[in-house]
């Protein structure tokens, strides 16, 4: 049978060739709609969803589930290939057009990705490293050159006008009036954000990421944190930077994220099942700045609509303060690959490689590579190494029925909430990238990062050979001075 590729298909696939068990006769609606869905898997205009595949596999057809256990004979209903990024990046920003490019992007060479306005513009959003009295001046001289010079639009977090550092700052005060401010979790930034200057370090930049869940505009970071991996440009003679990249002269970088949607199971007894919730409340609030949907969805188990994230790093679960292995089941593209014991998983991007999973033993990525990375943190088992797969396929993660505890949740660092058993998180690749603006190009700046901030390859050199004093010994190995 031929394979079948649609690589604009990007839920939960399962292909059901044909045949069904017999129904009984009190399952007359049931296997009518089980003999609805078989004809929907065969026709190759349609995919099944999550449910209508959990549905399907209920029904306990002998046929049906061996048919399923071959499924590397099925036709597929989507491409390993990562799905086609978009190529608008918020109100302004595009991916220049050039003659050597190939049409499709994910055959793309990333050397040829490169910032261009097709309006001018007009917004910018600038984002300070909180609790940092050494970016407070800065901040200042970029917001007051961008309003002043530049005649742009400036937006800040409504919290900087909290902020007694910034707000002592007399310059600030002079401008603060010309600002524009917004709320996280209560203002959208969608379509208002024509481009992003980021002031710190690597959370910075991931803060910056989870404001858009859908498309975000050309980010410039400058190194003014304590790691800055992801933050190239340093800030001295920031106005000709800013002003190149505004000129269009810049390389970009398309680091892919994460989509991350948690179904919860249906519940009809919201109180027992949150009871987790409530009473460890101190581990939930870890993350900074909990979005209100989110609250609200985690300590309402009775209302089962999914919740969406998407991530730029890594997407955690672990099995946070109970003292017994996670365990967790883990699915590529519907299939049950492995059950994760220990203490949890890492699914992380390329740009997440260098992150927590590098720590936890995983190799580095570089951004422009195609690919989702899956790292087990501590297994309990001495051949469970981190792998990488498509970054096409849809992994789902599950508690396994047997675990003896629950597990945790937090993306990127963040909207940590408790996993209950029944409870499903689906990963895939987005179609909305983060653009980061290059300051050299993306070869470049990647291993300038790794030799700067992880000190990569890093030893003394080998002394050479002292020519005049270099003797052999009767065995004709040469004697070496270790």
């Amino acid at each position: 049978m031929g394979i079948q590729s649609r690589p604009s298909l990007y839920g939960s696939h399962l292909n059901l060739s044909s045949g069904h068990g017999s129904p009984t006769a009190s399952s007359t609606g049931h296997f009518a709609r089980q003999k609805l869905l078989l004809a929907k898997a065969r026709d190759s205009e349609n995919s099944l969803t999550s449910d209508e595949e959990d549905f399907l596999l209920s029904t306990k057809d002998d046929d049906l589930i061996e048919r399923r256990k071959r499924s590397g004979t099925w036709p597929r209903t989507r491409s390993l290939n990562a799905p086609s990024p978009i190529q608008q990046f918020g109100p302004c920003g595009r991916i220049m057009k050039n003659s050597a490019m190939v049409m499709q992007v994910q055959d793309q060479d990333p050397a040829f990705q490169r910032l261009t306005w097709y309006k001018t513009p007009l917004t910018v959003l600038v984002i300070k490293k909180v609790r940092d009295v050494a970016v407070v001046i800065p901040f200042v001289h970029l917001i007051e050159w961008l309003i002043n010079n530049k005649r742009m639009v400036v937006y800040c977090e409504e919290a900087v006008k909290d902020d007694k550092s910034v707000t002592g700052n007399s310059k600030f005060d002079e401008l603060q009036d010309k600002l524009m401010y917004f709320r996280e979790g209560r203002d959208d930034l969608t379509d208002k954000i024509d481009f992003i200057i980021c002031l710190g370090g690597d959370g910075t930049l991931l803060y910056a990421s989870s404001l858009f869940q859908q498309s975000v505009p050309p980010v410039m970071a400058f190194h003014l944190g304590s790691l800055g991996f992801l933050t190239p440009f340093l800030f001295d003679n920031f106005e000709e930077k800013v002003t190149n990249v505004l000129e269009g002269n810049a390389a970009l970088t398309l680091r892919s994220r994460l989509k991350c949607t948690l179904k919860r199971r249906q519940s009809t007894d919201a109180t027992a099942d949150t009871g987790h919730i409530t009473s460890n409340g101190q581990v939930s609030q870890n993350g900074i700045g909990i979005h209100t949907s989110l609250t609200n969805g985690s300590n309402n188990r009775s209302n089962n609509s999914p919740m969406n994230f998407l991530v730029l790093n890594e997407v955690v679960v672990d099995r946070g303060p109970s003292p017994y292995l996670s365990n967790v089941d883990l699915f590529i593209d519907g299939k049950h690959v492995t059950v994760v014991q220990g203490d949890g998983l890492i699914v992380s991007t390329p740009t997440g490689s260098t992150a927590y999973a590098v720590a936890a033993g995983a190799s580095m990525i570089h951004p422009s590579v195609p690919a989702i990375m899956i790292t087990p943190i501590c297994p309990h088992s001495l051949s469970f190494r981190p792998i990488v797969v498509p970054a096409g396929v849809e992994l789902k993660i599950k508690i396994s029925p047997d675990s003896r505890n629950t597990a945790w949740v937090s993306f990127d660092g963040r909207n940590r909430q408790e996993l209950h058993h029944g409870d499903a998180l689906s990963v895939t690749t987005s179609v909305y990238p983060v653009p980061s603006i290059c300051a050299q190009d993306q070869i470049s700046d990647w291993f300038d990062s790794l030799a700067d901030c992880l000190q990569w390859n890093v030893r003394k050199r080998q002394k050479t050979f002292d020519e005049d004093n270099c003797t052999t010994d009767s065995s004709g190995y040469d004697i070496m001075d270790t």
